[in-house]
């Protein structure tokens, strides 16, 4: 079948699963690997291969450019020491346990003979990547906390390129390469730090032309030369093309589209990339479908979930371990967002791209293989159909959610004023000793403060829910203000000089809601 009517094909199939997936309110994501692997058992297309090739020349860039231009920085710096923990060491962390974790267990069971701690290594490296796409576009149709949704993004932008820098040194010892944790340490220092830089100078690059026109189609355009450009050029240097763009994307969301985009265009040129953010997405999840071969992966169904529960579990302990460090700090991370972390941690076409890029040498190849389609399958289907009724049940989302927490926390707080009152009445009476009843007094007033602070932050938390029920509202009313304009317009019924002043004015505070969504 010719290349055209093959991408004419998913496209359609792409649309029909959108509708379907509102329909039934499944995510999309979710949807699309359904839809591929039926199409691909049925043999009804025979689309492109998911290759490295593709994946980094057409679709990673853009995905990731998508995200970190959206990511507003403010709110990413203010979470930069949980999210660089969870991305770095906690990835570096995480690939260790995944492995020490594995490896006996494949050996027990005899899965193949001789499973060595390196080749656990790979598979840990493999599948460490993060895709948290499902996940987000939940949060937001949800209504989780805009935090939490920081966390689950910024983690899995800086995790990606962590992911195939360590990938990269460890597939290298394992073909034999000598290896030195100082070499490994500077190599990854310089892949990483090169891959910011070269962000840095195309972001920054971007962001000088963008000053200079005002012409959305000029913009976009470099906007897209700074997302694959940078990609590129990091990558042929083999510096870390996945930190070039993430670097370049927050430069020019963050930057450029403060300084030098009207609001006009930064409306164009985020509407542009929110829909290549979806057509990208819509091609590569039908693609992770249409690879995986269903008799294989049945035939290998218990190492698929020995590696998967061993990847769910060490990352829950990597995640728990960082909100513990972080427990008495701002950037503190409550037990209910740990398990939505742990739990939200998806893998995607990134791990099954890097999989099927090992040497073929490398012993066990087949299985390593195998059982990275089958996590990755997994975790799709799995965590991302259970995620929407997890965050439901930890009262994470909605109204409802916020209201029943604020009622069990007002319940406690009145449960232990009542203490208090209790133990200032014994120690009236005389009771009980002044030295035990300051110990217990002392516990009560420690929990009071505690309960206080969490219900200021559920009255903050139901605030921002009010808070963007009202920009939705706005949003729609500024469009269908802007749709009379463009009519107007378009049939000459007002003078076009006012006209446009009138567009700009309501483009401007179209910009300012949707500001508002990430203050």
């Amino acid at each position: 079948m010719r290349v055209e009517y093959v991408l004419v094909a998913l496209f359609a199939v792409a649309t029909a699963v959108a509708l379907v997936a509102r329909r039934f309110r499944v995510p999309y994501t979710v949807a699309l690997v359904i839809a591929g692997l039926a199409l691909g058992t049925a043999h009804a297309l025979e689309p492109p291969h998911l290759t490295r090739e593709l994946l980094y020349a057409v679709f990673l860039p853009g995905l990731l450019f998508e995200a970190s231009f959206a990511l507003e920085f403010k709110k990413f710096w203010a979470n930069k020491v949980a999210v660089t923990a969870l991305a770095v060491p906690g990835l570096l962390l995480a690939i260790a346990l995944t492995s020490f974790l594995l490896v006996p267990v494949v050996n027990g069971l005899h899965f193949v003979e001789d499973f060595t701690l390196l080749e656990g290594l790979v598979f840990a490296a493999v599948i460490a990547a993060t895709d948290p796409i499902a996940v987000v576009g939940l949060f937001k149709a949800l209504g989780a906390p805009k935090r939490l949704a920081v966390l689950v993004e910024g983690e899995s932008l800086l995790n990606d390129g962590t992911a195939v820098v360590v990938f990269t040194i460890i597939v290298g010892v394992a073909a034999g390469q000598p290896f030195s944790l100082p070499v490994a340490l500077v190599e990854f220092v310089r892949v990483v730090g090169m891959g910011v830089l070269v962000g840095l100078a195309f972001g920054y690059g971007a962001s000088l032309v963008i000053q200079k026109v005002d012409d959305p189609m000029i913009e976009i355009t470099v906007t897209t030369i700074a997302a694959y450009g940078s990609f590129v050029a990091a990558e042929h240097f083999h510096y870390s093309g996945v930190i070039a763009t993430v670097t370049a994307g927050m430069l020019c969301g963050n930057y450029a589209a403060r300084t030098g985009m009207s609001p006009s265009t930064r409306i164009a040129v985020a509407t542009f990339w929110e829909y290549l953010a979806f057509a990208l997405n819509s091609l590569v999840f039908l693609l992770i479908g249409f690879e995986v071969e269903e008799d294989a992966l049945v035939a290998a169904w218990l190492p698929i979930v020995v590696g998967f529960g061993a990847v769910v579990l060490g990352r829950a302990a990597v995640i728990y371990l960082v909100s513990l460090l972080l427990k008495r700090s701002s950037e503190a991370i409550p037990w209910s967002w740990a398990t939505v972390l742990t739990w939200g941690g998806l893998r995607g076409s990134l791990s099954m791209v890097l999989v099927l890029g090992l040497p073929q040498s490398l012993p066990h190849r087949d299985i390593l293989v195998t059982m990275t389609f089958g996590v990755v399958i997994l975790s799709i289907l799995v965590q991302g159909l259970t995620m929407g009724p997890l965050l439901r049940r930890l009262g994470l989302v909605g109204h409802h959610g916020a209201a029943l927490e604020l009622e069990r926390l007002r319940g406690q707080s009145q449960g232990a004023a009542a203490a208090l009152q209790e133990l200032t009445r014994l120690e009236q009476a005389g009771g009980v000793s002044s030295a035990a009843l300051a110990q217990v007094r002392a516990a009560y007033e420690e929990r009071q403060a505690g309960l206080r602070k969490a219900i200021d932050a559920v009255h903050l938390e139901a605030a921002d829910a009010a808070a963007e029920e009202r920009r939705r509202a706005l949003v729609h009313a500024l469009t269908a203000e802007k749709d009379a304009l463009l009519s107007a317009k378009a049939r000459g019924a007002l003078d076009a000089a006012v006209l446009d002043e009138l567009i700009a004015d309501v483009d401007r505070r179209l910009v300012e809601a949707s500001t508002a969504a990430n203050v």
